[in-house]
């Protein structure tokens, strides 16, 4: 379908969602093989970031806002490769990275692929080896660890992309002192399937989801308590609303709203975009 048709359609569905749309921009990053980001962090004031391209890279900068509060421009502070614990460049399927959380003073990364969850002290500099539960490795093939958040403990949270049925629910893993084990399940609801996760400031976990269709792609946000109960659905947009939202970020801003951040990945093609969309909960 024309790039134009898909852009008429996203005019006519438009965001269908209890929240506030706050607004969509459009990021085209000017190097070579930019894009397919898949995880958002923003700092506590949702300026500064980090993101992730599932072609094993890490992009640091700063976002600008309008009046609004919407992302209105992105400046890149300094880019790089994921590393190997060895130091080296990650290779073929290792690269594939699909979320990250901040926990204390480092940032985790969660990859499919090779299905893993890293430590890094600096998100530029190699990981720390860090335990992985035997399960990882069973995991379906690109369909593993999407999302990944941390709560004000310090707890990790990671949830496969896949349930691997229809009428299964997706398992929470929680990594806490005792170390990784299936906290909870979380319904799954029709065809969508889990693309990003966060811990909010207020400590409900949000799950960011997508489905698509043969014209383009819907989203939904959906909270839980830190026991996976209290579902609620936050966001629901309408299809081609927006692109392949698979990042996601939630904070507070200075009038204390509580807001939502999310990223597309762009999967490197041309009639997609990499755009960054707001929204607000309260």
């Amino acid at each position: 379908m024309r790039l134009r048709t898909l852009c008429a359609l996203a005019l006519i569905a438009g965001p269908a969602s209890a929240a506030d749309y706050l607004g969509s921009h459009t990021w085209r990053p000017e190097w070579h093989g930019a894009g397919g980001f898949s995880a958002l962090w923003l700092d506590a004031d949702g300026a500064g970031f980090v993101v992730l391209s599932d072609r094993g890279a890490w992009v640091r900068g700063r976002l600008s806002r309008d009046a609004a509060g919407a992302v209105a421009g992105v400046a890149v502070d300094d880019r790089g490769p994921l590393l190997r614990s060895t130091g080296d460049d990650l290779r073929g399927l290792e690269r594939d990275a699909e979320g990250i959380a901040r926990a204390g003073d480092a940032f985790y990364v969660s990859y499919e692929g090779v299905h893993r969850v890293m430590r890094h002290s600096d998100i530029a500099g190699a990981p720390e080896r860090f335990e992985q539960p035997d399960a990882f490795e069973g995991l379906q093939d690109n369909s593993g660890l999407e999302a990944l958040a941390a709560d004000a403990e310090g707890r990790l949270y990671a949830i496969p992309e896949r349930s691997g049925a229809l009428d299964r629910p997706f398992p929470v893993w929680r990594f806490d002192a005792a170390g990784w084990a299936v906290a909870f399940d979380l319904p799954r609801d029709g065809r969508y399937l889990v693309a990003g996760a966060d811990v909010g400031p207020d400590g409900r976990l949000y799950v960011l989801e997508r489905d698509f269709a043969l014209i383009g792609f819907r989203s939904r946000v959906r909270s839980f308590d830190l026991d996976g109960g209290d579902a609620r659905t936050e966001i629901e947009s309408g299809l081609a609303a927006h692109d392949n939202l698979e990042g996601i970020s939630v904070w507070r801003d200075a009038t204390d709203r509580l807001r939502v951040t999310l990223i597309s990945d762009d999967n490197l093609r041309a009639v997609q975009r990499t755009e960054f969309v707001d929204y607000v909960l309260d």
